[in-house]
């Protein structure tokens, strides 16, 4: 085994291991939001942390789930404030009520994935 091999073993191990970090601090200031809304933005801080560190993606289900622009743990009608439209395209809106930035995500695609089940 050469040393390239051995390198890309423990660069996959590492990625791994922080993949396993983010999702525990995720899920961690899931559970401690309800008590400490401050705690759960520090899990959230450090959980970008890790990941810009590693230089993992985020998954989808928790990449929506804090504030791009502070960083704090969002939970639709505590510290969020969700909506759907319609036009000029299919999105959903997600405004932080922290510091009022809004984010807009479409929803096209999970349309036409159900148009096809059906």
């Amino acid at each position: 085994m050469g040393k390239k091999f051995l390198r890309r073993k423990e660069q996959k191990e590492k990625k791994k291991i922080a993949r396993e970090r983010v999702e525990t601090l995720f899920t961690l200031a899931e559970r401690v939001f309800p008590y400490s809304p401050e705690l759960a933005n520090r899990y959230v801080e450090i959980a970008l942390a890790v990941q810009q560190k590693a230089k993992i993606r985020l998954p989808r289900k928790w990449k929506r789930r804090y504030c791009k622009r502070c960083h704090s743990f969002l939970v639709p009608g505590k510290n969020a404030q969700v909506r759907l439209r319609s036009r000029p395209y299919s999105h959903v809106v997600v405004k932080c009520l922290n510091c009022g930035h809004i984010m807009r995500y479409p929803y096209l695609r999970e349309k036409k994935a159900r148009r096809k089940e059906s």
